[in-house]
């Protein structure tokens, strides 16, 4: 049961209008607690957190069992005391309780595994002569003039943090500068009053584990945390993308002190007494996160400018009391069971002063569409008893693909539906959400809260999987993640661990619909389905689904099979050793029989038009070098009455990541222009791209989607076609569209060879 409420307030009635109506924490954590208790799964107390990492019961005796409230404090200084004290032996005795003042230094030394450390400072020659040394004096003199310290001390307290951060500066060969925040991570320790050894070492430590590479504007932990936020709370992420309050505009100062920044010296010691027990330097992220869903209401409903919003979220910190931080880390810890593992583990590269690793990890987060989760994961979550992460995935790859080999517990939605059939993919969708719903209540191993979407792992077949990811996102949906590396990194992975066959644990996992089951082993080896599992193997929730639908109406059922399992043309299943064949080109040049083309003449300019190849390697999306703050704003009307204007198409932009923007294709005599729209100003529209016309050398659309258009531009020379950009538009009349573009160009290109 959760604890009853204290009635400390998070935001309290003092704080300005713009604070009113906020959550408290003891608020927050019982509507959490409502929710989870729905399924079972109440939210544990901070002490029990503790409890439950140890594996065990505590060796202290709680508060409220007949123990005297300094029992446990009277434990901890024994420990301490007898010396070889470790960081398990101390959380097993504290529990997550606030530590006593007298007795922090050594805990805190202990978390950060410096004691006994050496004096790093001793072979220093001592000279204070960096460049930027008078603002290092400069800010340092700021924090001993905040401290009630006495006069006589505070000169050897000045030297001793100058000392600090100078020596660190050298060593480590960094330019310091008063935003980096390093006075505020100095001041906690300084209230430890350690001497000049421990001090720097306490600083070099919390420095190495827990302040997390590129922690600057545009830095990757904040696009990590804006991927957590929206995994979680995808509404209010959504509002704050809209408003362009990005995670460092906001949490930069949160972040980079560990919020001492905002946070009095009594809540920030309260925060890293719980904090540094816990070891995980991801654990910041929870609590940035509890900051956020505790102003929610607030910030959905505030009606201020950005810059007042922005200040608002900033020092939000600032009202936490010490009374609040049990229900801060009961939240954080809550939210954290319901994070998929791959967040921590995909990222470990940010903590540490390794450099082992980084260079594998090129992932451009800033273009991730949501959070990622790896195949082995979703292997291991749905076969854990208990509570924990579990997944109910999403195969968004064509029906063939699907047919030959799929997660055996996975429902198929095809993303062509999305535009060939929207009414069929609605359908779908709802189908989806109940398969979803019953496998849960169910408590079949196919069942999982959390929707994580499986492609093919080719970024050119997955660029409709990514529009279906953008529908759920924008649709407020929770717990909404993706398999990184698609089903071929699926099957590399059950290759990898040498998969015999279904006593492993993993061998029912693969299912082909167009036939029957057959063992990991002969889909690596590349034969086709010759036997059926054991028994131990799942059944398909696919194949469920089918049962399930035969309440439904007749015409709904045939239609949603017809998708699920499209069994027309059976396909052979392809080894997990290698990948999906490319197909055959499609494409077509222009011929002399066209009424409004030509054939080429010689080498530029060139140009062509037919069916987008299946594979294309030369994509450079032109508009996602532009930003939006730096772009002209056009009246929209305005530019289609222009009397150059010979075309305008309304259409919907098409990022490779899925999203579409409402926009105008304007066509004059020389040129092409993209008007994106401004959500929030009606009527007036961003320039996207201008293009001109006899750069165009390739106009392509899909068998499939013939209203899904890809232009691409570029040169021609001796050594063939420069592709230097392409664009794609969902145009709704995109025959007639094409037609008068193709028209245009032909015109121009006659232009320029008379």
């Amino acid at each position: 049961m959760l604890p009853a409420p204290r009635g400390s307030a998070f935001f309290p009635a003092r704080l300005p209008r713009l604070a009113a109506g906020a959550l408290t924490l003891r608020q927050l954590r019982r509507r959490a607690g409502r929710e989870a208790s729905q399924r079972n799964n109440n939210i544990p107390t901070r002490r029990q957190c503790f409890t439950a990492e140890q594996g065990g019961t505590s060796t202290a005796m709680a508060e409220g069992d007949g123990a005297p409230p300094s029992s446990w404090e009277k434990d901890l200084a024994e420990a301490l005391e007898e010396g070889g004290c470790d960081l398990e032996t101390v959380r097993n005795i504290i529990q997550g309780r606030q530590l006593p003042a007298d007795l922090r230094a050594k805990v805190w030394k202990i978390a950060l595994n410096v004691v006994g450390k050496g004096d790093s400072l001793a072979s220093w020659d001592g000279c204070l002569d960096l460049p930027e040394q008078s603002i290092i004096h400069k800010d340092c003199q700021e924090l001993i003039d905040r401290l009630s310290v006495p006069e006589d001390e505070k000169s050897v307290l000045l030297l001793d943090i100058e000392s600090v951060i100078t020596f660190y500066c050298k060593s480590r060969n960094v330019k310091y500068s008063s935003c980096l925040g390093w006075i505020h991570l100095l001041r906690p320790l300084v209230h430890l009053r350690l001497p000049r050894s421990d001090l720097y070492n306490c600083f070099y430590a919390i420095m190495n584990k827990y302040i997390p590479r590129d922690c600057f504007l545009k830095g990757r932990p904040f696009h990590l945390f804006r991927l957590l936020l929206q995994y979680h709370e995808p509404e209010l992420c959504s509002f704050l993308d809209t408003k362009k309050m990005t995670p460092d505009s906001y949490a930069l100062n949160w972040l980079g002190s560990l919020f001492s920044y905002y946070c009095s010296t009594e809540v920030t010691q309260a925060i890293w007494d719980g904090y540094l027990q816990q070891a995980d330097p991801f654990f910041i992220y929870f609590l940035m996160l509890i900051i956020l869903v505790n102003a929610k209401d607030v910030i959905l409903a505030q009606e201020s400018e950005k810059e007042e919003m922005l200040k608002f979220l900033e020092t939000s910190p600032a009202n936490l009391e010490v009374e609040d931080i049990e229900d801060l880390f009961s939240l954080a810890q809550y939210y954290c069971s319901k994070t998929p593992a791959s967040f921590r583990k995909d990222n470990h590269s940010l903590f540490g002063s390794s450099l082992l690793g980084l260079k594998d990890d090129d992932t451009d987060l800033s273009q991730a569409l949501c959070l990622a989760v790896s195949v082995s994961e979703i292997l291991q979550a749905n076969q854990q008893q208990g509570e924990g992460v579990r997944f109910f995935v999403v195969d968004c790859r064509p029906a063939e693909q699907y047919n030959a080999g799929h997660l055996s517990t996975a429902f198929h939605l095809d993303s062509d539906l999305m535009l060939q059939n929207p009414s069929e993919f609605a359908q779908s969708v709802k189908s989806l959400l109940e398969a979803q719903k019953q496998s849960i209540e169910s408590g079949s191993i196919a069942g999982g809260e959390h929707l994580c979407f499986m492609g093919s792992g080719r970024e050119e077949e997955d660029m409709y999987m990514n529009m279906v990811l953008a529908h759920f996102l924008q649709k407020n949906k929770e717990y909404v993640s993706i398999a990184r590396g698609g089903f071929m990194a699926l099957q590399q992975h059950l290759a990898d661990i040498n998969v015999e066959g279904p006593e492993n644990g993993y061998g029912h996992w693969i299912a082909s619909t167009s036939g029957s089951r057959s063992s990991i082993n002969s889909s690596v080896d590349g034969d086709s389905p010759n036997g059926s599992s054991d028994g131990k193997g799942v059944k398909s929730l696919v194949n469920k689904m089918t049962v399930a639908l035969k309440t439904k109406s007749v015409n709904v059922k045939e239609k949603v099979i017809s998708f699920i399992e499209n069994t027309s043309t059976p396909v052979d299943r392809i080894p997990f050793n290698i990948p999906w064949p490319d197909r055959a080109s499609l494409e077509r040049h222009v011929s002399s029989s066209d009424r409004v083309g030509k054939p080429y003449r010689g080498v530029k300019p060139v140009f062509s038009i037919g069916d987008e190849e299946e594979y294309d390697t030369d994509e450079i999306d032109s508009s996602s070098m532009s930003d939006d703050d730096r772009k002209e704003v056009v009246n929209i009307q305005t530019w289609i009455n222009k009397p150059d204007v010979k075309y305008n198409f309304p259409c919907n932009e098409v990022k490779e990541n899925g999203h579409m923007f409402p926009s105008h294709l304007l066509v004059t005599a020389t040129h092409m222009y993209c008007l994106r729209e401004i959500p929030s100003r009606k009527g007036l529209a961003y320039i996207q791209s201008r293009q001109a016309l006899n750069s165009v050398v390739k106009i392509t659309s899909k068998k499939k989607h013939p209203e899904l258009i890809t232009f691409k531009y570029g040169n021609s020379n001796t050594s063939g076609i420069e592709i230097l950009a392409v664009e794609r538009y969902l145009i709704p009349n995109a025959g007639d569209a094409t037609k008068a573009i193709k028209q245009q160009i032909m015109k121009v290109l006659d232009a320029l060879e008379s």
